[in-house]
């Protein structure tokens, strides 16, 4: 468990729900996110969904892959449904 994950308030991996649109949305988000090419820490962010809202959760390396990770979750799930949490390293 890393530092982010020590809030028990924070959503992880265990908090994705097990249906099947779930885990489709997820599934699709990291599938269009392992395509970019965008830093490792960008594609290895966390993505959490429950009942339709997705979390994004993790380090990335600029405001740019902020913006195109949280565009690229927004395009699976639909406008008002992503909460984007992720973190700028090297703001």
């Amino acid at each position: 468990m890393n530092v982010r994950d020590r809030d028990s308030s924070a959503k992880t991996s265990f908090d994705q729900n097990e249906n099947q649109a779930d885990i489709n949305v997820t599934a699709n988000i990291r599938k269009r996110l392992v395509d970019t090419k965008m830093s490792v820490n960008a594609q290895n962010v966390k993505i959490v969904t429950q009942n339709g809202k997705v979390t994004l959760r993790g380090p990335v390396e600029t405001d740019d892959e902020k913006q195109r990770i949280e565009e690229l979750a927004t395009a699976v799930a639909g406008r008002g449904n992503v909460e984007n949490q992720l973190e700028v390293n090297n703001p």
